[in-house]
C-alpha cells in the first residue's frame, strides 16, 4: 500500500531574509537608523513586501517589522546581538528569534511571522524531499554538467589561486572537480 502524501511546506518557498541581506543593503552599519522596503518577486510578479526599520543605535539594537498578514496588520520587533569575529576584526550580526530565542541569520515567514525554522513543525527543504535515488542522479548530473559552475568560481575578481607561493585548498578542490566533470562526459 502507497504511503499518504503530506505535502509539507518548503522553506525554499516561503518568503525569507537574511543578516547577509541587510549586510548587502547597508542597514546593519553602526550607530544609524534606516527603514525601508523589501519586496519579494517570483517570475515578475510581486509575491509580497515588508516595511523594515533597523535600529543600531539603541543599547539593543533590533529590526522592527511592519506587513500585513490575511488583512491584519502585524508589527513587532526582532532583536539584533552581535558577537566578536572568530578573527578577531569586527562583529557577526545575528536576528535573536522572538520565539524560540536562538540566534539566527536568517528569518523564514511560514506563518504570520519571520521566525527561526525550528519555531515551524512539518517544514523541510526541497533537497530532503528527494529520494535517495534522486539525491545521487542530482549528485552525478552536478559533477557531470556542473562545470560552468566552477569555472566560473575560478574567474571571480577576488578569488585566489595561491597563499605564499602554494596553491589554496579552494583552488586545488576546484581543480579536481572540474577534472571529475571531464572525466564524466
Amino acid at each position: 500500500m502507497a504511503k499518504t502524501p503530506t505535502f509539507p511546506t518548503l522553506f525554499d518557498d516561503v518568503l525569507q531574509f537574511s543578516v547577509t541581506d541587510l549586510k548587502k543593503w547597508s542597514y546593519l552599519k553602526s550607530n544609524q537608523y534606516k527603514s525601508g522596503v523589501i519586496t519579494w518577486s517570483r517570475n515578475s510578479q510581486k509575491t509580497g513586501s515588508i516595511s523594515i526599520a533597523v535600529n543600531s543605535r539603541a543599547d539593543s539594537p533590533y529590526l522592527e517589522l511592519d506587513y500585513t498578514h490575511n488583512g491584519q496588520p502585524i508589527n513587532y520587533r526582532v532583536q539584533l546581538v552581535t558577537v566578536p569575529s572568530n578573527i578577531g576584526k569586527g562583529w557577526i550580526w545575528y536576528f535573536l528569534c522572538p520565539h524560540t530565542g536562538k540566534r539566527c541569520r536568517k528569518l523564514y515567514s511560514v506563518g504570520a511571522k519571520f521566525l527561526h525554522r525550528e519555531a515551524f513543525t512539518g517544514c523541510m527543504y526541497e533537497s530532503q524531499t528527494y529520494s535517495q535515488k534522486n539525491r545521487v542522479l542530482f549528485r552525478m548530473y552536478e559533477k557531470a554538467f556542473g562545470s560552468d559552475g566552477l569555472y566560473e568560481q575560478l574567474s571571480r575578481k577576488h578569488f585566489r589561486r595561491t597563499y605564499a607561493g602554494k596553491p589554496t585548498k579552494r583552488f586545488v578542490k576546484l581543480i579536481q572537480q572540474i577534472r571529475e566533470s571531464k572525466s564524466m562526459i
